[in-house]
């Protein structure tokens, strides 16, 4: 995160320890992870001890500590969604872009996470890809899916 970023943000906010979580909501809102470089100046700037934002940090899902690649793959992991298949998706992502879910894929293109539920029980399995919500996923599907948006399976077809 460039520095004037940084300073936007914390802008009117020094010194003040009870906008912790909001300050790293934007720095997470801007450049998509918390780097131990900016939650170090947020400590400093905040008042706020290090091991306090690290904490803040760790125990908020919603925080990320490390990059994230440019698409984004959420699998519903929730009861209904398990039991309509939601481990064979799970497999698909695995085997096709060669990362465990919370990974990333080296050349940064795809993230895959896991969430206990979506709120879409009915329709499940449910996966987010990009923030859009889709339904009744299969193994197939989401292979045609990844590979649209970027050569999730090192050969097929995609721009990665």
């Amino acid at each position: 995160m460039a520095d004037s970023a940084l300073e936007s943000i914390l802008e009117g906010r020094r010194s003040q320890p009870h906008q912790l979580i909001e300050v790293l909501q934007d720095i997470q809102d801007q450049s998509g992870y918390l780097s131990g470089d900016a939650m170090q100046t947020v400590s400093t700037e905040l008042g706020v001890p290090l091991i306090e934002v690290f904490r803040v940090a760790n125990f908020y899902k919603a925080f990320s500590l490390k990059p994230k690649g440019r698409n984004i793959i959420t699998i519903c992991t929730g009861t209904a969604c398990h039991v309509r298949g939601a481990g064979l998706l799970i497999d698909q992502v695995k085997g096709q872009l060669k990362i465990q879910p919370g990974d990333t894929t080296e050349d940064g293109v795809f993230t895959v996470e896991c969430v206990n539920c979506l709120g879409a029980c009915a329709l499940g399995p449910v996966v987010v890809e990009n923030n859009e919500y889709s339904h009744h996923v299969t193994p197939g599907k989401l292979r045609k899916s990844i590979q649209k948006m970027g050569n999730g399976d090192n050969g097929g077809e995609g721009n990665a």
